[in-house]
């Protein structure tokens, strides 16, 4: 089991995801920010290296408007080296890498425009995946989308539209289950129409099942998951005391964590901390797992 956290250290005065207004775009601008969010990537690997977490979800703003009609500059060649480096570092350390657009990214849209648009934000996130060298086994995540008034409808349009995708964003896409409209069962029809993976997040789960406990859930997205794919791999977090429910974790809750270990024991899987405070809940419950092991 790998364990990591997405996008942000709150140890390390740096990030990686910094970014500017539309407005302001310019080359020189854009250059800038990526040259520091490199950087500041660089360092947080090297954190995670050291500390033993070796899954890092990247920020989708690594190259702000990377998708966007106004960027006409060649990045992507710009930055070759830095990111051949990177991706060095990345693959000598054996670490595993993911990516999660945000939720305007949406296969599934009524409107062609808006599907065109999440393909272009796609097709970046695959280019910057493969000019790291990483292979199959780094993924991109989304959630199913929208439900438009017709849930079946809307699943079907999902499927037909994978199937048209370009090879290259086909080869990285994971699907996961949602916390409001498509929990895991609507995820595991899909899977059965284009085998796309289902990357199962355990706290949207509790919040939005079929009656599925965890054990049953696990086998069925893990069966999703061929060797091309990887490991299998899972989100997790729990309920914010207090909050509306949905709402993630400050903190690692060390007894509900424990009882997580204990009731996915058998499982195989990489482990994404959704938790507040990043790393520091993904050094604690490496912790708790290496003292399992024991």
């Amino acid at each position: 089991m790998n364990i990591g956290y997405p996008c942000i250290n709150r140890s390390i005065d740096c990030t990686s995801n910094s970014t500017f207004r539309l407005r302001n775009f310019t080359k020189e601008n854009l250059i800038a920010k990526v040259e520091n969010n490199i950087c500041c990537l660089k360092k947080i690997l090297g954190f995670n290296a050291d500390k033993g977490l070796l899954f890092f979800r990247i920020s989708s703003d690594l190259v702000p408007f990377a998708s966007h009609p106004v960027m006409e500059f060649d990045w992507l060649n710009h930055f070759k080296d830095e990111l051949k480096s990177l991706g060095s570092f990345i693959r000598k350390n054996r670490m595993r890498i993911s990516m999660h657009p945000d939720q305007f990214t949406i296969i599934n849209a009524r409107d062609s425009k808006i599907v065109k648009r999440s393909i272009e934000e796609l097709e970046y996130h695959c280019d910057l995946l493969d000019s790291l060298g990483l292979d199959s086994t780094a993924k991109i995540q989304i959630h199913v989308g929208g439900v438009y008034d017709d849930k079946t409808a809307s699943k079907l349009r999902f499927a037909e539209n994978y199937l048209e995708l370009p090879e290259k964003i086909k080869k990285r896409l994971v699907i996961e289950n949602d916390d409001r409209h498509y929990g895991l069962k609507d995820c595991m029809e899909i899977y059965d129409k284009i085998r796309v993976p289902v990357l199962f997040d355990v706290f949207h789960h509790e919040v939005c099942n079929s009656g599925e406990i965890l054990s049953e859930a696990l086998e069925k997205s893990a069966k999703t998951w061929s060797k091309k794919n990887g490991t299998p791999m899972i989100d997790y977090s729990s309920q914010k005391r207090g909050s509306r429910k949905g709402s993630h974790a400050e903190t690692l809750e060390k007894n509900h964590f424990v009882k997580f270990l204990k009731d996915s024991d058998g499982f195989d899987f990489d482990l994404m901390l959704e938790i507040k405070d990043k790393e520091k809940s993904a050094i604690k419950a490496l912790k708790l797992v290496n003292e399992k092991r024991r």
